[in-house]
């Protein structure tokens, strides 16, 4: 009698034909869920040097008051006079109210106690618009203030 042999089975090779598709999906979701930087620096800032430095603890409650001479770009249409940034545009004194109620608002209520206010300020800025902005802020609520800087390299 004649032996059969077994025919050994091949594992089926898996499909790539779904691949693209999948791919697809993941990029539109980091498109989607990634943050972009918010606003661009109109202003020139070079913070002056510390050497008692302590971090932020949470990005997301800290809202950013940009205080400097403009860019070359906007010295044409606004000067060379120091002046503030709110978010992504220039401000005066009294839109600190407004800037600060919008980013409360995105804030969950219960953390909305610790939320602070960093003044990046050139150190080229005379006090003079720094305590205005600091009597707006206490008028508006804002007690928690930082002031931001570089370390000291010693």
């Amino acid at each position: 009698m004649a032996r059969f042999k077994k025919k050994q089975k091949a594992d089926p090779e898996v499909s790539t034909a779904s691949l693209p598709d999948i791919i697809f999906m993941l990029l539109f979701f980091f498109m989607v869920v990634t943050v972009l930087r918010d606003s661009e620096l109109k202003v020139s800032v070079s913070t002056p040097n510390a050497t008692e430095l302590t971090k932020l603890e949470e990005k997301s409650l800290v809202n950013y008051l940009y205080i400097g001479k403009p860019v070359k770009k906007y010295r044409d249409l606004y000067g060379t006079k120091p002046r503030m940034q709110l978010g992504d545009k220039f401000a005066d004194v009294h839109d600190i109210p407004l800037f600060l109620e919008k980013h409360k608002v995105k804030v969950p209520e219960n953390k909305r106690g610790r939320i602070t206010s960093s003044l990046k300020i050139d150190g080229e800025v005379t006090m003079g618009i720094v305590q205005d902005i600091k009597t707006q802020l206490r008028k508006s609520g804002q007690l928690r203030v930082n002031y931001s800087a570089k370390k000291r390299a010693e």
